[in-house]
């Protein structure tokens, strides 16, 4: 069956001050599927065109903590108490910070897992 999903990309934006980002992830979230997922991928290279100094540890840390939040992982803190769509409003919410998600997107699909896979390969990869 095919269900509505939204979705927002992951960025990284090392000197927010001049508003260069590269794309390095996907936020998923089909409420009627139950599903909430994040997949991120960070290319040192990339980030390293925009911020030679930026420190590629800090920040697939914080990338980290996308993926454990999405999946409610007790380790995420408060959040890991929210409902999904909690989560991912949460999550997708406007941010002036080095990691930054996009506008939310939305579409339809029959398989969550797999579109976020395709959207990771389209738009990150």
């Amino acid at each position: 069956m095919t269900e509505v999903f939204e979705y927002a990309l992951v960025r990284v934006m090392p000197r927010v001050e001049r508003g260069e980002r590269i794309n390095v992830g996907v936020i998923l979230y089909c409420q009627r599927a139950g599903f909430l997922a994040a997949r991120t991928q960070l290319d040192p290279d990339r980030l390293h065109a925009l911020d030679r100094t930026a420190d590629v540890d800090a920040v697939l840390g914080a990338l980290r903590s996308f993926e454990v939040t999405t999946a409610g992982d007790v380790v995420c803190g408060p959040a890991s108490g929210m409902r999904p769509g909690e989560r991912f409003r949460w999550l997708t919410a406007p941010r002036s910070t080095v990691i930054q998600t996009g506008a939310v997107h939305s579409g339809l699909t029959a398989d969550p897992g797999a579109e976020l896979e395709r959207l990771m390969d389209v738009l990150v990869r």
